[in-house]
C-alpha cells in the first residue's frame, strides 16, 4: 500500500497536525518507508514463536477486594471545570 499526498493531508487533518506544504512530500516518503518496513515484518516466519503476553514473566499479586465508601460522584465532579447531569463536559475532538 502506497501513501499519496492526499492521504498525508487527510491523516494530518484527522490527527490535528499542521504539515507545511513544502514538507508534505517528505512526510509522504517517510510514511511509505514505515509501511515498507511493516511489510517486511509481515514476511518474518513466526511459526515456532510462542505468543508473548508480556516481556516480564512475573506473576501479578492480586489483593482482596475491599468495600470502600462509594457514591463519591459529587465530590469527584466538584473538581471538574465543567459538569452536567452527573458527567464531565469536555470539548468535542472528533468530527
Amino acid at each position: 500500500m502506497a501513501i499519496d499526498k492526499e492521504t498525508v493531508k487527510k491523516v494530518a487533518f484527522l490527527s490535528r497536525l499542521r504539515i507545511e506544504d513544502d514538507k508534505i512530500e517528505a512526510t509522504e516518503q517517510e510514511f511509505n518507508k514505515i509501511l515498507n518496513w511493516i511489510e517486511q515484518l509481515n514476511e518474518v516466519n513466526t511459526d515456532d514463536v510462542e505468543p508473548l503476553v508480556s516481556v516480564n514473566e512475573s506473576n501479578i499479586v492480586c489483593r482482596e477486594d475491599k468495600v470502600t465508601e462509594g457514591n463519591q460522584s459529587a465530590a469527584v465532579l466538584a473538581n471538574a471545570p465543567q459538569a452536567e447531569y452527573g458527567y464531565f463536559v469536555v470539548p468535542k475532538v472528533v468530527e
